[in-house]
């Protein structure tokens, strides 16, 4: 999955906003005002995403494309490096949970903002 896919892929999501708070760089996909997905621009070999610590654990045991992550809370975040080995599936799998985590978290007017959006 190149930028722009990663990019499309975010942005399809209900309630996704992008933008740039720690300069030009570093591109961060929000869905209620929290992040739920980062990477560098000019040199995007991972994404750091939310995720739930066990599973976080896990997944750094069995995958030597998932990191700690970098940068960010290392209970809470995994950075992902794209260029080694992931499937597309498997990365959007992971920015699914990700967003579905950071998403569970909002209030639940916007919750149910967002499953309008949805159509549910």
């Amino acid at each position: 999955m190149n930028i722009e896919e990663l990019r499309e892929y975010c942005l399809n999501k209900a309630g996704t906003t992008e933008e740039t708070p720690f300069g030009e760089d570093t591109l961060v996909f929000k869905v209620g005002g929290k992040i739920y997905a980062l990477t560098s621009i000019g040199s995007y070999e991972s994404v750091n995403l939310k995720c739930d610590p066990e599973r976080a654990v896990q997944l750094r045991d069995e995958h030597d494309f998932v990191r700690p992550g970098y940068h960010m809370n290392k209970k809470h975040w995994n950075t992902v490096l794209v260029g080694t080995g992931i499937s597309v599936r498997m990365l959007q799998q992971l920015i699914d949970h990700s967003y579905d985590l950071v998403r569970a978290s909002l209030p639940k007017a916007v919750q149910a903002e967002l499953a309008a959006a949805d159509g549910l």
